[in-house]
């Protein structure tokens, strides 16, 4: 059977699109300067305890080695920011609140994208018969932002997120490895000029310089990737946020073409949006279990859910309320939330007590 591959790969991604991803692009398997970066990155240590990216740093610049026979590349992304949830900067200004990283508030993501991309496949296939494929979200060695790039998804930007020009930065990736001898679009022009807002609002400095980030120092390897103590002098700087950070994208002009999602699995679940630190602490590891099931969130455990949530509270101004659930932690049977929760205390004893918390109604002092 002769193959149109042109017209194939129109249909790619208009068969995309009817799945739910906003955008399709199609990418060759050259990472070469990638992979130079990489490889420097790696050299720095800047990856921190993320052994898993040195283990497989090879495997991730050549997407032939990962799955054999692969030519093609099809990269997708879907936008995740959920429209009607509580503003990021209300909810980071207001300290006995937690902020949950937007892409966090739903559903698990990889779930969604990955089955997407399995009917992306079965549906070339009964295009074009048998071929070989494989669909890729966060679960193998690849350098998806790279791969986005290269299929004209959007340009890297100083932060070392993707940003499209029509549709910013809150979007997730997804890749479908092929066989099969696709045209491959354009890569994407780098628009961020001499901006370096993501680089100022950093609250830990983790973006070290344009294009250029340190794990070690990011909130949200702190929060999510790190296994054990996080650094002291780290901890005041994260404020309350207890799973990721957005701040580097909040900041970004070209958010403001970005689009709210109209999946239903990316809506806030839980009032996480929004949550008082308290409340989220109380949780108990079946609490948590229960209402992170098919979240992101439910990866690093209660435990390290409970550490998160000491070092916020340790941040947040001192009232009964908020010293009194930390002292009820003091004996927790983690020494990992024991050790943090006896930091935070140690903070509070330090403060005076707050006579206002922030303008919200349901936290009032007692």
């Amino acid at each position: 059977m002769s193959i149109d591959f042109v017209q194939l790969a129109r249909n790619i991604k208009h068969w995309g699109r009817s799945l739910g991803f906003q955008q399709v692009g199609i990418a060759d398997t050259d990472l070469g300067q990638d992979a130079r970066h990489l490889r420097n990155w790696l050299a720095r240590k800047r990856h921190g305890e993320m052994q898993y990216m040195e283990r497989y740093g090879g495997m991730r610049s050549q997407p032939e080695d990962l799955v054999p026979g692969t030519l093609r590349v099809i990269s997708a992304r879907c936008d995740y920011d959920p429209p009607g949830s509580a503003d990021s900067w209300q909810v980071m200004a207001s300290p006995t609140r937690a902020f949950v990283s937007r892409y966090a508030l739903g559903r698990d993501y990889h779930k969604v994208l990955r089955k997407r991309l399995a009917q992306l496949g079965k549906r070339i296939e009964t295009e074009v018969g048998a071929h070989r494929y494989r669909a890729f979200v966060d679960s193998a060695p690849v350098l998806e932002k790279a791969l986005a790039n290269k299929a004209g998804l959007g340009w890297l930007g100083k932060h070392t997120n993707l940003i499209n020009k029509q549709a910013g930065s809150w979007f997730f990736l997804g890749e479908l490895f092929t066989d099969l001898p696709l045209p491959v679009d354009q890569a994407s022009a780098n628009h961020c000029g001499t901006c370096r807002r993501c680089l100022d609002i950093c609250p830990t400095d983790a973006i070290v310089a344009p294009y250029q980030l340190d794990a070690r120092r990011c909130i949200s390897y702190l929060t999510i990737e790190v296994k054990g103590s996080i650094p002291e002098p780290l901890r005041p700087l994260m404020g309350n946020r207890i799973y990721g950070c957005d701040d580097c994208q909040l900041v970004c002009p070209w958010n403001k073409f970005a689009r709210k999602t109209v999946e239903a699995h990316f809506l806030p679940r839980h009032g996480l949006d929004s949550a008082a630190l308290v409340d989220l602490f109380n949780w108990d590891e079946s609490t948590f279990l229960a209402r992170t099931a098919g979240s992101p969130i439910r990866r690093i455990g209660h435990k390290r859910w409970m550490r998160n949530i000491a070092v916020a509270l340790g941040n947040a101004p001192r009232t009964p309320a908020i010293v009194g659930a930390l002292r009820r932690r003091s004996d927790h049977p983690s020494a990992l939330v024991r050790e943090h929760v006896r930091w935070a205390l140690q903070r509070h004893s330090e403060k005076p007590d707050a006579e206002k918390l922030d303008d919200d109604p349901e936290n009032p002092t007692v």
